[in-house]
This record gives C-alpha cells, sequence and structure tokens, in this order.
C-alpha cells in the first residue's frame, strides 16, 4: 500500500468523492476486508457495499488483498490501494488553475493556483516514475517560524527571495544540452490552528 497517491482520472475522482465509498476506502486504508465483514461497520447490506468494491477496484482506489474461505463462500478481502489520496486538478482539465494567468506574490489565491500546479505536476511525475521503474528525485523543506512583527516577517521574506534568487542566478545553466529543467516553489503563509472536536454535553 502507497502512504499517498494522486487520483488524475475525472472518473475516479467522481468515485473517491461518493461519501460511502470514501468511507469504505477509509476502512480499507487501515486493514484488508470482505464486503461482509464491511457491512455491519458501514450499516449497509453486504450485496451494496460489493456494487461500491466493484465501482472502487474498476479504478484502482482498491485492490484484492487475497481470499478466504467462510463455509461454503469464499470471500474476497479487499484493501486500498493507499492511505491517503490527492485529487489532482488535471481531473478537472477545463477548470484547473493555472498561475500563469497572473503573477502576484502577496496573493493567496495565487499562491493556492501554484500549490495546485504542484499537486498536478508531481502527481504526472509520480505515474509516471511508476510506470517506467524508475526512482522520482524531488526534495521539500516544511518548517515552521513565529514572527515577533510584520516588519519581521517582511524582512524574511526579502532574505528568503534574495537568497533564492542567488541560487538560482548561481546554479542555472540554461545552454546545458544535458541539464534538466527543475521547478522551485517557495511558499509562506500563516499556521492553520487544528480544529479541536467540541466537548461532548453531559447527558
Amino acid at each position: 500500500m502507497l502512504d499517498v497517491t494522486v487520483i488524475e482520472d475525472p472518473e475516479a475522482a467522481a468515485v473517491s468523492l461518493d461519501p460511502t465509498r470514501a468511507r469504505l476506502l477509509a476502512e480499507l486504508a487501515v486493514e484488508p476486508a470482505s464486503a461482509a465483514m464491511l457491512a455491519g461497520k458501514v450499516g449497509l447490506p453486504r450485496q451494496k457495499v460489493n456494487y461500491h468494491l466493484k465501482a472502487l477496484e474498476r479504478h484502482g482506489l482498491v485492490e484484492l488483498a487475497g481470499e478466504r474461505r467462510k463455509g461454503n463462500v469464499t470471500e474476497r478481502l479487499m484493501r486500498a490501494t493507499a492511505a491517503s489520496y490527492v485529487i489532482s486538478p488535471a481531473a478537472l482539465p477545463a477548470v484547473q488553475p493555472d498561475p500563469d494567468r497572473f503573477r502576484d506574490q502577496l496573493s493567496a489565491r495565487w499562491l493556492l493556483a501554484l500549490g495546485a500546479r504542484l499537486v498536478r505536476d508531481v502527481g504526472a511525475l509520480i505515474t509516471g516514475a511508476t510506470r517506467a521503474r524508475k526512482r522520482l528525485a524531488t526534495y521539500a523543506l516544511d518548517g515552521q517560524v513565529r514572527f515577533a512583527s510584520a516588519a519581521d516577517r517582511a524582512a524574511f521574506v526579502q532574505e528568503l527571495t534574495a537568497g533564492v534568487s542567488a541560487l538560482i542566478r548561481k546554479y542555472d545553466a540554461p545552454d546545458a544540452e544535458d541539464g534538466r529543467d527543475h521547478r522551485i516553489v517557495v511558499a509562506l503563509h500563516p499556521t492553520v490552528k487544528d480544529q479541536q472536536p467540541a466537548p461532548a454535553l453531559d447527558q
């Protein structure tokens, strides 16, 4: 099972967004199960669960993990193909964000468009590398900083921009025939606070 995979096919995206099928995916990401085993967990008849499982299997979201005999019946044990899924903007090609339409480094919506393109491009690269059975060379840096003031944040952005721009100028080799272009995305945004569950009410 993969840790995360990207859904690029529109039909697969639609299948995964169905609430019942999403629940089945969540259950099968934890451990393999048969339609009969899942029926009790999701409160649906076995035949209905089996119908949903076949739809998920057709689109590569679940796969056969094994079989077991139960009385005179052979049950198929299914498992999710990944622990989590991300839907690529490629699944909605006509309306996917295009960061090249406008460039505003201080726009949250431009940052969102960049993030969407990142999901799309990395998803396509993973798909290609998997088919070619090759490793994909990538790098990511994830960190957190607390600024004492807006002025400190602005100064940080200025230094970050200058530093990254200097590295790009240093290593960029546009005339290298055997070179390969790489995209660099640097983002800064406020940290999202974790949503705490509401306390239970006393009966």
